[in-house]
């Protein structure tokens, strides 16, 4: 049972209704019924984790499934969100003991959970496929469970990385794509790079049909958008990068 989860996702679906959100969600028969697997998200915007879980819970599915995710211990230490993350299984991370929070993730997806992972770490700016970290394939290689790849796109318009929120009765379209498990097989490198083709090509997908507004900050530069290329959005990352490690150097953490 999980009461606090159900709560929470029971508020989700009344705020997407009352923002007139408009979903087309895809793949739901990818999620299983039951067992561990990894579900590798690609990261455009803050609610990104909120949308991703629709494929796991369609009322196509025989049985309804939630997703544990990785968050910053410090989101857990707050008076508010830290029952709520706590009360959904959420697995807190301890920047200085990284190791730790890996280790649990593991335990549970072999225990049969689903737990949520952003390959790209970080926001993509450009809202396109960044770079991927090893950590996804390197756990489902340990836990012997699947990767399921998932594409939101859209959530990017209603709350992203430097730009305002869209709180209010949007309508906006948002794609959710669940695609087909990928198994525990190769390096960490090799399955690393076979989801990221993966992903690209479903983020590729979900864009075609989308309706796009040429000069727009959430719409990429590839398609005529005023999103910075993939090239300009990582030095904004590296310098942001090094503005964050220069500001603790001189409060000498």
């Amino acid at each position: 049972m999980d009461p606090v989860y159900r709560t929470v996702v029971g508020f989700a679906r009344t705020l997407f209704a009352v923002q007139g959100l408009k979903f087309t969600v895809s793949g739901h028969e990818n999620i299983p019924d039951k067992g561990g697997a990894v579900v590798a998200i690609n990261h455009t915007g803050y609610l990104d984790f909120a949308y991703s879980h629709l494929p796991a819970r369609s009322f196509k599915r025989k049985k309804n499934r939630y997703i544990r995710f990785m968050a910053k211990k410090a989101v857990f230490d707050n008076a508010i969100s830290g029952p709520i993350m706590r009360g959904c299984k959420h697995i807190p991370v301890d920047r200085e003991a990284g190791a730790g929070a890996y280790a649990v993730a593991v335990e549970r997806l072999q225990a049969g959970e689903l737990i949520g992972m952003y390959p790209e770490a970080t926001i993509s700016r450009s809202f396109e496929i960044k770079h991927f970290k090893s950590g996804t394939a390197r756990m489902a290689l340990e836990a012997g469970v699947p990767i399921i790849p998932v594409i939101v796109w859209g959530a990017q318009r209603v709350w992203t990385k430097g730009q305002p929120k869209h709180m209010g009765r949007t309508k906006t379209p948002i794609v959710v794509m669940a695609g087909t498990p990928l198994q525990p097989e190769g390096s960490a490198e090799e399955l690393t790079a076979t989801l990221h083709q993966v992903m690209a090509d479903m983020l590729a997908k979900a864009q075609q049909d989308y309706p796009m507004e040429p000069g727009a900050y959430w719409v990429p530069a590839r398609l005529g958008g005023s999103a910075p290329t993939l090239e300009e959005a990582n030095k904004l990352d590296e310098a942001e990068v090094a503005e964050r490690r220069a500001k603790r150097e001189a409060k000498g953490e």
